[in-house]
C-alpha cells in the first residue's frame, strides 16, 4: 500500500468572524491510498487558530502517517491520537479503500439521492449590516434552522437582530440558535441565556470559556436554554477524561466534531 498526501486551500468568499478571530480560509489536506489498483481518500480538515491541531508539525506528522502506513489503521490511530483531524482523514481514507466506490463510504437513501439531513444556515460574526443580511439570505434561501454566532459585536445588537427574525418568525417556523464560543463572562452569562431563552432560542453552544467545569456545571443546572459543550470537549483525548467531564457538567447537549 502507498500513501500520500495533498495540501488545498478553500479561501472564503467573505472573511468571517467568531469570537475568536476572523477566519479567510479553510486549510485541508487529503490523504491518498492506493493499493492493489484502488483508491481510498480521507480529507483532514484543521481552522487555523481553533483546531486542537493547530501545530507546527501538522505537516510532519501527515508525512510520518504517509510513511508508516503498513503498520495498520489501529496501530497509526493509537500514534496521532492528539491529531484529531488526521485521525479523522485517515480513518475515513481506509473506509473509502473498502467501499464499492471511494466517495461513498456509508450508501444510504442520502447517499442516493432519496432522503435529505437537515442543517442549519451559520450566520457569521461582523458587522450589524452584515449579519442582518446574512440572516435575510438564509431566510430567502428557504432554512427552517439559523445558527447565529454572538459574542463579538454588542450583545444589545445581536439581541435586536435575533428579535427582528422573532417578530417575523414564531418558534415553530424557524429554530433559531446561537454560538457564543466562549465569549460570555461567567457572572453575566446566566442574566443573558435568561435574555436569549425569552426569544424560544433552542440551545446556546459554549456560553463561557472551557476549562471553568464548575461555573459551567452551576450554569447548566440553572440555565433556561438548553447549553451544548462544544470547546469544553476539544483537546481532552481520554475518554475516562470526556466522561468525566460530562459528568460533571451535566450538559443539555454536546457537539460532535473532528477538530
Amino acid at each position: 500500500m502507498q500513501a500520500t498526501y495533498h495540501k488545498y486551500i478553500l479561501n472564503f468568499k467573505r472573511p468571517s468572524g467568531t469570537s475568536r478571530g476572523i477566519l479567510k480560509n479553510k486549510e485541508t489536506w487529503f490523504i491518498i491510498l492506493n493499493d492493489n489498483g484502488k483508491q481510498g481518500i480521507g480529507e483532514c480538515g484543521i481552522l487555523r487558530s481553533l483546531s486542537i491541531d493547530d501545530k507546527p508539525d501538522y505537516e510532519e506528522k501527515l508525512k510520518w502517517v504517509c510513511a508508516n502506513i503498513n503498520l495498520g489503521l489501529e496501530k497509526l490511530l493509537s500514534e496521532i491520537f492528539n491529531f484529531p483531524s488526521i485521525q479523522f482523514g485517515l480513518e475515513q481514507a481506509f473506509l473509502s479503500l473498502q467501499s464499492q466506490t471511494k466517495f461513498e463510504l456509508f450508501p444510504s437513501k442520502f447517499t442516493q439521492g432519496e432522503k435529505f439531513i437537515p442543517v442549519n444556515g451559520l450566520v457569521w460574526m461582523g458587522t450589524k449590516e452584515f449579519m442582518k443580511a446574512q440572516i435575510k439570505e438564509k431566510l430567502t434561501s428557504g432554512f427552517s434552522c439559523i445558527k447565529m454566532k454572538i459574542g463579538a459585536i454588542d450583545f444589545e445588537t445581536e439581541m435586536e437582530l435575533l428579535t427582528s427574525i422573532r417578530k417575523e418568525f414564531s418558534s415553530n417556523e424557524i429554530e433559531l440558535r446561537v454560538d457564543a464560543n466562549g465569549a460570555l463572562k461567567p457572572k453575566e452569562a446566566l442574566e443573558k441565556l435568561k435574555r436569549l431563552s425569552a426569544l424560544g432560542i433552542h440551545s446556546i453552544e459554549q456560553p463561557i470559556k472551557q476549562g471553568q467545569l464548575e461555573e459551567m456545571a452551576l450554569l447548566c443546572e440553572k440555565t433556561p436554554l438548553p447549553i451544548a459543550l462544544d470547546e469544553e470537549l476539544i483537546g481532552v483525548f481520554s475518554e475516562t477524561k470526556k466522561e468525566e467531564i460530562v459528568q460533571i457538567i451535566q450538559p443539555q447537549f454536546i457537539i460532535l466534531k473532528q477538530v
